[in-house]
């Protein structure tokens, strides 16, 4: 009987360790993000640049008129997408300030175009939910993939 709740115990123990999350450092994580960034960026033949925050882009089009800064709101129609190409959200007109509660990957990188301007962002995890997911669809330490036209800025 002794032996028995001995080994039960063990059990319990053990199944509790390895169901902790083993969290990697940001400096590992933001390694790890990066390394699938630049795979999928060769895989996919896109012509990418990295920003200094970590954040990729691509400018489709570099839009006309004023400079967009943080304190703009501005109408967007995105795709969302993880790197596996899976898409989760979408929109064809869709308002935000880009002083609110936005992920960083869209603050920095939205401002890189103007007004008819269309830019793909690779955003690497940290720039955008880091290791908490929000919801459905998008797990944590996801690198998320935008597509992002900037229809108006005011």
């Amino acid at each position: 009987m002794l032996k028995t709740r001995i080994l039960l115990g063990l059990f319990l123990i053990v199944g509790v360790f390895s169901a902790c999350k083993k969290e990697l450092s940001p400096e590992k994580q933001a390694a790890k993000d990066d390394e699938l960034i630049v795979d999928f960026i060769a895989k996919n033949n896109i012509i990418a640049v990295k920003h200094t925050s970590g954040l990729y882009y691509q400018i489709l089009a570099p839009g006309d008129g004023n400079v967009i800064t943080a304190s703009n709101t501005v109408t967007v129609g995105y795709t969302g997408k993880l790197l596996n190409g899976t898409e989760f959200d979408k929109s064809s007109s869709a308002t935000f300030s880009l002083a609110g509660n936005l992920i960083q990957g869209w603050k920095i990188g939205v401002p890189l175009i103007k007004k008819g301007g269309k830019i793909r962002l690779i955003i690497p995890s940290a720039l955008a939910y880091g290791n908490t997911s929000p919801g459905a669809g998008i797990p944590e330490n996801a690198v998320l993939d935008f597509t992002i036209d900037l229809i108006n800025a005011q």
